[in-house]
């Protein structure tokens, strides 16, 4: 089985309550920590690997993005996808091709620029094209940013949503969706649903967002940022 094959088995039949949790290494180093701790499957951050090459998030350029996910691949033998933010102004064809040069088996893209939503139609071609380019040797996690930029309509995400599936994603993934509109997301999104979790304890555990309706769970750059705020406080124990 291809590891992308690997990857797409990982989220179907997940039982109630027993979602994929997949934890987003931010260098090489935290991606061996994450395998040897036992996860099946990675997905980096692009604000965790901003910050770990010292750009604020979303000013990565593209191809120290890639670089830093081909390194991230080589170091573990599990599947990684790869959030890739907006595809970085790339022809579908030529993200494809820099995704599976870099070992990615997946990738998150973003419907919002600058803050804004981007047009729901215009994003869903993208998709489409993307899926087109990539066949089946993508997994595609299409973004829904109505929570985070938008007015936050459960409805409106959920029209988004379904026209990405309609092009091809594998997966939606509305960001900062409260847990209290996820039961209703679910019975509006056909196929996987991805929630983000907080590493730290606050909000829902990721079993709850499971029960809730969640196929599977990341977190953002939460992981990076504890870590940061840890390495902070032994840097000043030593200082």
């Amino acid at each position: 089985m291809s590891k992308v094959d690997e990857f797409r088995a990982l989220h179907r039949r997940r039982a109630q309550g027993d979602p994929l949790i997949l934890p987003g290494p931010w260098d090489a180093a935290s991606a061996r920590v994450c395998v040897e701790a036992g996860f099946p499957a990675l997905a980096t951050p692009s604000a965790g690997v901003a910050a770990s090459l010292g750009y604020e998030d979303g000013a990565t350029p593209a191809d120290e993005m890639f670089a830093a996910v081909a390194r991230i691949v080589r170091t573990v033998d599990v599947p990684v996808s790869a959030d890739v933010e907006g595809g970085y102004g790339l022809a579908p064809k030529e993200l494809v091709e820099r995704l599976l040069e870099a070992g990615a088996v997946g990738c998150n893209l973003e419907d919002s620029a600058g803050g804004v939503l981007k047009d729901p139609h215009e994003q869903a071609e993208y998709l489409a094209e993307v899926r087109s380019a990539a066949a089946d040797r993508l997994f595609v996690n299409a973004r829904v940013d109505t929570f985070l930029h938008g007015d936050g309509n459960p409805e409106r995400a959920i029209e988004r949503a379904a026209s990405y599936v309609a092009a091809g994603a594998d997966c939606v993934y509305p960001i900062l969706a409260p847990a209290d509109v996820l039961p209703l997301l679910r019975a509006g999104i056909q196929g996987p649903l991805n929630m983000m979790a907080r590493p730290d304890g606050e909000g829902p555990a990721p079993a709850v967002l499971g029960e809730l309706g969640a196929t599977r769970i990341t977190f953002g750059a939460g992981l990076q940022r504890r870590a940061a705020r840890a390495f902070r406080e032994i840097a000043d124990g030593i200082a």
